[in-house]
């Protein structure tokens, strides 16, 4: 765990988390209901949620015996950069309502911890703030609806220093997240008697959260969906600015990859032609990803294409998220043959329970469990990882 070296106590929270989730039960009582809906639901029934985790249960571990481990890593290299673990933050749209300065926090956090992150592009931070915060942090992107939005999009991510760029592409429409409804989430966050008890009955939230950056920072605006200011948070211009986008085309892809010039990855790949395509394009790297289930319901879990993607992709990065909540399950993706691991709900819910200590927290969790599967499992090194270690579990009775 991360010692405390004469800085600040960590909060006494942390001391009852030993697993990320944890993070989330405890997250579900401090964040108000819309807010915590949003982050936590899906779309429709929920089954590409489940599935996510259902998909991690149908591996099973083996291990080597008598192999000295003591001297394992778990540093991996992507793009010419090397990280400390093969897991990172995965993008998630709104973190500063679940945190104060969400995005910023989870970026250093990364950067201390010497791990990937992806920064939204529904992110209510200026892109520029957590560049210069931390640099080295991934910047993903929900395209605009023109070509010249989309390249003066472009040319601002290159110009605020970014050099890695997360394109994804699962959004050709709004997705039919009915539990958003039910849990009183709106886009745009419309003034109600509701979302009034909502924050009044979360006070830590209200006034450490919402009322801190309504101080400080002004109201929300959605900061990087273009290369302008986007809309508040409160603004009807909201659904107008996140319009279904399916309109785009492989032919848009070719055009960024033309104008950006450093590491261009796609994220939202399932199907191993659009690998092809991906490799064919130039994409330096993909992610595979349903979204995690919030999306297409009933969409495949990604670890269950993941073979047929790499096969697919060749021998450039394969990424994977959605459903990875256990050191087993990175020891199971990497055996699979994803290059890294990304997980997005467990940061979140870790940022709104403890802020920057719950997120240093939550890497450092992940990050021992990691380094004791590996132990059992006899492996030195996130490259010794292969699909000998797996074995299909049997069927599941219903």
């Amino acid at each position: 765990m991360n010692e405390n070296k004469g800085g600040p106590r960590p909060p006494r929270v942390l001391g009852k988390v030993l697993s990320l989730g944890d993070f989330e039960r405890l997250a579900a009582r401090r964040l108000p209901r819309p807010i915590y809906g949003y982050v936590s639901g899906a779309c429709e029934d929920g089954q590409s949620l489940r599935a996510n985790r259902e998909a991690y249960a149908d591996y099973e571990l083996t291990t080597r015996i008598l192999t000295d481990v003591s001297t394992r890593t778990q540093e991996i290299e992507l793009f010419g950069r090397r990280y400390r673990s093969p897991f990172g933050i995965a993008p998630m749209g709104i973190a500063a309502l679940s945190a104060y300065r969400g995005d910023v926090i989870l970026a250093e956090a990364a950067l201390r911890a010497g791990i990937p992150s992806i920064m939204s592009g529904s992110s209510l931070i200026r892109m520029e703030e957590v560049a210069a915060a931390a640099p080295g942090t991934w910047f993903q992107a929900y395209l605009p609806g023109e070509q010249a939005q989309i390249n003066a999009l472009i040319d601002r991510v290159a110009a605020a220093g970014f050099e890695t760029l997360v394109i994804t592409v699962d959004t050709p429409a709004s997705a039919n997240r009915e539990n958003n409804i039910r849990t009183g989430f709106s886009t745009p966050l419309r003034p109600s008697a509701r979302l009034a008890w909502d924050g009044v009955s979360h006070p830590r939230w209200l006034f450490g959260t919402f009322f801190r950056t309504l101080a400080r920072h002004g109201m929300p605006h959605f900061e990087n969906s273009f290369a302008t200011r986007g809309a508040p948070i409160m603004s009807s211009s909201v659904l107008r600015d996140f319009a279904a986008r399916g309109h785009l085309t492989w032919e848009h892809a070719r055009a960024i990859r033309a104008r950006w010039r450093g590491p261009m990855i796609i994220k939202g790949i399932l199907d191993p032609a659009d690998a092809t395509l991906a490799r064919q394009h130039g994409m330096d790297g993909i992610i595979v990803s349903n979204h995690g289930g919030r999306q297409l319901d009933g969409a495949a879990a990604p670890l269950r294409v993941l073979p047929r993607v790499l096969d697919a992709f060749g021998d450039r990065p394969v990424m994977i998220d959605s459903g990875v909540r256990r050191g087993s399950d990175i020891c199971k993706a990497l055996s699979l043959g994803a290059r890294c691991v990304f997980l997005g709900r467990p940061f979140n819910y870790a940022a709104a329970v403890a802020g920057a200590p719950g997120i240093d927290h939550a890497i450092d969790l992940l990050r021992e469990e990691l380094s004791r599967n590996m132990a059992m499992m006899g492996v030195t090194s996130p490259a010794q990882f292969n699909p000998s270690f797996l074995v299909r579990a049997p069927p599941r009775v219903a």
